[in-house]
């Protein structure tokens, strides 16, 4: 494994800590996640699915809703995550939006998918045409829905895309 220079084990010694809290408390799965920001641990998180009943609430997930509420700021731009495990679609999807720096991460998807945790078919689906996935998904257009959107477009605002387009 190459590590950059600017790796520090002990945030990911915490991000392990913090996955062996979620499974042994119940709250959720073996998943532990730190955000760093100017070598300081400005958000963390484990796995809460349980506890939450809900099946977004990732370690990734949580750290990255943590640092943004400790930070005041939507954008991580300038932090840097230690997860775990490599990110699963949806949470790669939320580091992109928070635009993370740099992700360090311990266990593979291979480990994940060997132990029982495996998000390949995820990214699959991801090349279907939507209504061809396992979970058929079609487009119903709406003016009321597009007239909302245009209307949201005339006053200027940003909408915090992870990379625009050069």
């Amino acid at each position: 494994m190459n590590e950059p220079t600017d790796y520090n084990p002990a945030f990911m010694q915490r991000a392990v800590e913090l996955s062996e809290l979620a499974y042994k408390s119940g709250k959720g799965l073996p998943i532990g996640c730190v955000i760093v920001k100017n070598g300081v641990i400005v958000g963390e998180g484990h796995n809460e699915i349980f506890s939450r009943t809900n099946p977004t609430a990732h370690g990734e997930m949580v750290a990255i809703e943590d640092a943004c509420k400790q930070t005041g700021d939507l954008q991580l731009a300038d932090c840097d995550m230690y997860t775990t495990l490599e990110p699963c679609p949806m949470c790669l999807g939320a580091i992109y939006w928070a635009k993370l720096r740099k992700v360090y991460f311990a266990n593979t998807s291979r480990d994940a998918s060997a132990v029982g945790f495996d998000d390949s078919f995820i990214f699959r689906e991801f090349g279907l045409e939507p209504q061809k996935r396992q979970i058929p998904m079609f487009n119903t257009e709406n003016t009321g829905a597009m007239k909302v959107l245009r209307e949201w477009q005339s006053l200027n605002s940003s909408a915090s895309q992870p990379w625009q387009e050069k």
